[in-house]
């Protein structure tokens, strides 16, 4: 459905005077695909490129270098209205925090009613019809439509979040960690919608959050993120149950299972600058294998069994490692 192909993304520092020439590398050399139907998460600490990757996924990003395509094509060589009307209305967007999502002032009947006035999808009463079907499709109750966001709760305003970006009927739903600004018992329920959606709409989704744990059981593939690259992708649960990159293992153990136990790994060392990023493996300043090998140049891709587990590490942890 879309595919990012070697896709950079790099912003001017900020601070920096007039020659000076110095540029963030958000996002480096990333190759992605998501399908009708699939759930993608991408998984990673704060400032490791997710959101910037969401808005390459989004077209709210255009990358430096690298190729967006959708169904085949190419985003950015669309005219512009093309791009906006066809592509634009394929895509919705879960937002982190329901409460600065949502327009205060505006009751959830017009903010779900909005979307479909813009791209003026059917007449008055069709429009009217597919606000009360949003509201059921999210387990909402009729009367929510007169309610303004304040006078709701965090997960129902989460709903109607999800409602409004299902409102034009999109293939592709991009979700930045909609679940963390929930309370704990809240968030399974969010969880649970997204997946019953994803099954009952057959939507592509791509579901980014810090907490591994939650994606590994949500998603149907991971990648896993630092400093702007990927640094391994593959099925969710091969991921997580062998995780191939010093740094995926020390994500899995950062975060409590209650089914598994592993041993804590801490990580020492310096986080490099995504101004001036190591010339090798990123994660070299930090990971307890790192050598000589790795200081060089970045890790071409290793794979596992079928190449759909992918990883770049001059020293994965492999099966053999395990036993």
């Amino acid at each position: 459905m879309i595919r990012l192909d070697h896709v950079h993304v790099r912003h001017k520092a900020r601070g920096g005077g007039l020659f000076d020439r110095s540029h963030v590398h958000a996002l480096t050399d990333a190759s992605l695909e998501v399908g009708r139907g699939e759930i993608v998460g991408l998984v990673g600490e704060s400032g490791c490129g997710k959101s910037t990757l969401a808005r390459v996924l989004t077209g709210l990003q255009r990358p430096t270098e690298g190729t967006v395509t959708f169904h085949g094509e190419d985003l950015w060589a669309m005219p512009g209205a093309r791009r906006r009307d066809e592509f634009g209305s394929s895509v919705g967007v879960v937002f982190q925090d329901p409460s600065t999502a949502l327009n205060p002032r505006l009751p959830v009947g017009r903010i779900l009613r909005d979307p479909l006035d813009v791209h003026r999808r059917g007449d008055v009463k069709e429009r009217d019809a597919r606000v009360e079907e949003l509201l059921d499709l999210v387990g909402l109750p009729a009367h929510t439509l007169r309610a303004l966001p304040g006078q709701l709760s965090g997960g129902q305003r989460q709903r109607v979040a999800i409602a409004r970006a299902l409102a034009l009927e999109p293939e592709l739903i991009v979700a930045d960690e909609p679940t963390s600004a929930l309370d704990v018992s809240v968030r399974a329920q969010v969880l649970n919608l997204l997946v019953d959606l994803r099954d009952r709409l057959n939507l592509g989704m791509v579901f980014i959050s810090h907490d591994i744990q939650t994606v590994r059981h949500l998603a149907d593939r991971l990648a896993v993120l630092y400093l702007g690259r990927i640094v391994e992708e593959g099925p969710a649960r091969r991921v997580a149950a062998s995780p191939a990159h010093p740094y995926t293992q020390a994500l899995l153990s950062a975060t409590p299972s209650l089914m598994e136990r592993s041993e804590r790994i801490v990580l020492h060392g310096p986080v490099p600058s995504a101004v001036n990023p190591p010339p090798g493996c990123p994660f070299s300043t930090r990971c307890w294998k790192a050598d000589d090998a790795c200081l060089t140049a970045f890790p071409a891709a290793g794979s596992g069994p079928g190449e759909s587990h992918l990883w770049h590490c001059v020293h994965p942890q492999t099966e053999g490692d395990r036993s």
